[in-house]
């Protein structure tokens, strides 16, 4: 299975391991208080189900730096946990990933002009696993994958929906 790295406190936007109830989820994702979008100079033709790896790196500049841009551009008022329990290093989410939307066709405002947007979509919390990150897409080591198998049900049936 696929991941992609992305460093906190995104990660944990996309993730929000604060909103457990599947309805909550629902209706968080229609009022655009999950990120589902993450931005990267780069596009991929990969379509499928995809791991959240939360960076091992974060500096507390950049951690005070997300609200910024994140009230800025009119985005909804989500308040980030503190800097020391975001979980860094390993696996904290699942998702599907299911298109790669150019620059031009950005229709979210957490699309960042001039970048691609993986739009991120079925996102949950999973269990943190510590596991190394890399840059692009990676493939996860089976053992990590072992310990996420029971909370990855049905992701793959959502990925090919």
């Amino acid at each position: 299975m696929k991941a992609i790295s992305i460093r906190q406190p995104y990660a944990w936007l996309i993730v929000r391991p604060d909103i457990s109830d599947l309805a909550a989820r629902e209706a968080a994702y229609r009022d655009d208080l999950l990120k589902t979008i993450e931005n990267r100079v780069w596009g991929t033709r990969y379509r499928g189900p995809l791991l959240i790896h939360a960076s091992k790196g974060m500096t507390r500049a950049e951690y005070e730096d997300a609200d910024d841009p994140l009230w800025s551009v009119g985005g909804p008022t989500i308040e980030l946990p503190p800097f020391e329990d975001l979980q860094r290093g390993g696996i904290i989410g699942a998702a599907v990933l299911d298109a790669c939307v150019p620059s031009s066709e950005r229709t979210s405002w957490w699309h960042i002009d001039g970048q691609f947007g993986l739009r991120l979509k079925h996102v949950r919390p999973v269990p943190f696993v510590e596991c190394k990150g890399a840059l692009m897409l990676f493939d996860v080591p089976s053992e990590v994958l072992q310990q996420l198998r029971p909370h990855l049900d049905g992701l793959e049936q959502l990925a090919a929906a």
